[in-house]
């Protein structure tokens, strides 16, 4: 395994946090996971942070966005945090964080970008009739759901599911795959070329 570069990992989360509790289970990661920012108080998320002695923290929105980003990157840079992983998180934050993380910034995404993005991607995938929707682990920059692929995984659209069944295999392949992307950003595996992203094989 590449050596760990021993970063500082803070995980942006909104809801039940089973992003954040896979990250939690991989031994490799965890020991990096230093705190969870939430949008919203009272999710499980941030039980799941208090549960396993990491630092919770709720940074509500108010009514400017710019704010919110500022208040975001102070925090995080108080806390002297490398890497930010996007896990579930439902917010959009501005140049604050983008510029300060930029390339040390991951976010997991329910769709096959550029395909479905935005916040309904499985309920638009499914309205759409399409075959095929998937995961997509991405870096994260000033767009939407725009910034260049990590990893994808393509899951089958079965004729009998709705939104439960296709999501729970959604998040199997998302708990997977957030976890690998992580494991490669924290030893320093991920190689940017322009809109490419290679990641280089344990030695």
């Amino acid at each position: 395994m590449a050596a760990s570069m021993g970063g500082r990992v803070a995980v942006l989360v909104s809801g039940s946090g089973t992003n954040l509790q896979a990250l939690l289970d991989d031994p490799a990661v965890r020991p990096h996971i230093v705190l969870v920012v939430s949008d919203r108080p009272g999710v499980r998320a941030l039980e799941r942070a208090t549960e396993a002695a990491i630092e919770a923290l709720v940074i509500e929105p108010g009514t400017d966005r710019s704010a919110l980003s500022a208040a975001v990157a102070d925090a995080l840079t108080e806390r002297g945090i490398d890497v930010i992983v996007s896990a579930g998180y439902m917010r959009i934050l501005g140049s604050p964080v983008v510029e300060r993380w930029h390339e040390r910034w991951l976010n997991v995404h329910p769709a096959l970008l550029p395909a479905f993005p935005g916040t309904h991607a499985v309920a638009d995938a499914l309205a759409a009739g399409v075959k095929v929707t998937g995961v997509t682990v991405h870096l994260v920059d000033a767009g939407v759901d725009t910034g260049p692929i990590v990893l994808q995984e393509p899951i089958e659209i079965r004729p009998d599911d709705d939104w439960d069944s296709l999501e729970v295999r959604v998040h199997e392949v998302e708990h997977r795959l957030l976890c690998r992307a992580t494991r490669a950003l924290l030893e320093d595996r991920l190689v940017v070329h322009d809109r490419t992203v290679e990641i280089k094989e344990d030695p």
